[in-house]
């Protein structure tokens, strides 16, 4: 029996073992295998959320073990460290418990067919000091502890009140003004505003003094320049401070130093600005590119026919000579297209290549408002659209990584406790 194995649950690699063992799996006519280093996936979009407070990860992570047995697949935990090419093997690290006990021992898993979403993250940039003073958002465990020391940081914001009513700020500068460093900007003021409403009574939303860092002339890049427009007016309303064409050379525990000679001072520091695959990606004897992606074909093929990548580890060139972007919507578009390919490769069928479709990219600004663009053959270029009709749009795109991995009925039931979640549970996570 062939034995298909995906290495990383992300969005596209949870979707491709979730089609694929319904399909294949089932019906006994391959072993498809998913492995990742965590026991749960958690739609990466959502971490800054989590970061802030305004989800809890508890609610909506997905165990990996339980979905494969009700959806036909075989979950691995483990960390992909090497691969094995001549005896088509993919080589896990060993396990420690966190007092550095080993559980599982290095592992080899043999496949037939290999398919790489290992994901991206955060490209420091080799900046001085930032893996020493920066947090990074690259994953729950991450995001968790963000908020951790968030909360803490607002406790003592609001017990330095002194005696005539002064409050010390809590300054916070984020490096990045991607979607996630421009929706990370807004949920911190959401989450002050809800924490003074929980009886932090010293506290103001005005003390709180964000700094959003670009090294661009504007924020969100990606994005057509009316709605990066939009975007900072929004924030700028909220009180976030944006600084373009502001090259960070430094990262120290007082603040980040600037090109220019300047500095930004900070308590908290967040790093959001580029994405890179991991580093033993370059390890592995397939050609990649400078941000350690792996160089595929039309078809998400690497240079060994057996091996795949799909999302942030991959990179294809479209035919204007672009690559297709590091994106949510690209990997579950190329989580179809590998599903289908897939299957024609069991069935000794032609690859088909793989085209991108630009639907537009959404930015939530937390309760305050969500901008973005919508892209279509029915349309020159795009149109722009913002406050409900974007925020219902935003949701959609979840509820759309949901579908696919549970159908629809299931979705919505799961909408639906989500929605009594916000009537029975706090507004914000409180510890």
């Amino acid at each position: 029996m062939q034995r298909i194995v995906i290495v990383g649950g992300g969005a596209g690699g949870l979707e491709l073992a979730t089609q694929l063992g319904r399909s294949l799996g089932r019906r006994k006519k391959a072993q498809i295998e998913l492995i990742d280093a965590n026991p749960t996936h958690l739609w990466k979009p959502l971490l800054h959320e989590v970061a802030t407070g305004a989800l809890d990860s508890g609610i909506d992570e997905l165990n990996y073990r339980a979905h494969g047995k009700k959806h036909g697949f075989n979950f691995q935990i483990g960390r992909m460290s090497g691969l094995d090419r001549d005896n088509k093997q993919v080589v896990l690290s060993a396990m420690l418990d966190d007092q550095g006990d080993e559980v599982l021992s290095e592992r080899r898993v043999s496949y037939d067919t290999l398919v790489l979403a290992i994901g991206s993250v955060t490209n420091d940039f080799g900046t001085q000091g930032a893996k020493d003073h920066c947090v990074f958002l690259d994953s729950r465990q991450q995001a968790e502890k963000f908020h951790q020391t968030l909360l803490n940081a607002f406790l003592r914001a609001n017990a330095s009140a002194s005696s005539d009513g002064a409050i010390q700020d809590l300054e916070i500068a984020i490096v990045g003004a991607g979607a996630t460093g421009v929706e990370l900007s807004a949920e911190l003021y959401n989450t002050a505003e809800v924490l003074v409403s929980y009886g932090m009574k010293n506290l103001r939303p005005e003390n709180l003094k964000v700094t959003l860092i670009e090294a661009g002339e504007r924020i969100l890049p990606a994005l057509p320049p009316r709605i990066s427009a939009a975007a900072t007016r929004e924030l700028e309303k909220l009180g976030v401070t944006v600084r373009t064409n502001t090259l960070i050379t430094a990262a120290t525990a007082d603040g980040f130093e600037t090109k220019d000679q300047g500095s930004i001072q900070a308590r908290l520091k967040v790093w959001a600005a580029g994405v890179k695959a991991p580093d033993f990606m370059t390890q592995l004897g397939l050609e990649t590119n400078r941000a350690n992606q792996l160089v595929v074909n039309r078809s998400l093929q690497t240079e060994d026919e057996n091996i795949f990548a799909l999302g942030d580890c991959a990179s294809m060139l479209q035919q204007d000579g672009k690559p297709v972007p590091p994106r949510a919507q690209a990997a579950h578009q190329q989580a179809s297209h590998l599903f289908r390919a897939l299957k024609a490769r069991h069935n000794n069928k032609p690859l088909p290549e793989f085209v991108y479709k630009d639907k537009g990219s959404l930015v939530s600004l937390s309760r305050y408002s969500t901008v973005g663009s919508l892209m279509g053959n029915l349309t020159r270029g795009s149109m722009m659209i913002e406050g409900r009709l974007a925020r219902l749009v935003y949701v959609s795109l979840y509820r759309l990584h949901q579908i696919a991995l549970h159908g629809y009925w299931h979705t919505l039931l799961l909408s639906l406790v989500g929605h009594i979640n916000k009537v029975i549970r706090p507004r914000l996570k409180l510890h």
